[in-house]
């Protein structure tokens, strides 16, 4: 599913009284809103859906597949999605199917 997709979708599930435009503005200040809380480092909960937070990893050794030497991997900051028990729930429904 691209932006693009999700616009159509929360278009059509609002009503005929919010353009596309809107909603794209909508979506694209949520993801902004989110990007933005991430790189200060704080988490973002959204209950039903999941948990965004910035996890630090450690520095490792790593090896090249290629020639077998191994590499040192520098300690960083990453973003993380923990799903919800609901939403872990609903995907888990589609095994069954």
């Amino acid at each position: 599913m691209t932006k693009a997709d999700l616009v159509e979708q929360v278009a059509a599930a609002i009503g005929p009284g919010v353009t596309k435009k809107d909603c794209a503005l909508v979506i694209d200040g949520f993801l902004n809103a989110v990007k933005a809380a991430l790189a200060e480092g704080h988490n973002i909960e959204i209950r039903g859906f999941g948990t965004f937070k910035v996890r630090k990893r450690k520095n490792r050794i790593a090896r090249n597949p290629r020639t077998g030497e191994s590499v040192e991997v520098p300690a960083r900051t990453v973003p993380v999605f923990k799903p919800s028990k609901h939403l872990r729930s609903r995907v888990a429904r589609l095994d069954d199917a």
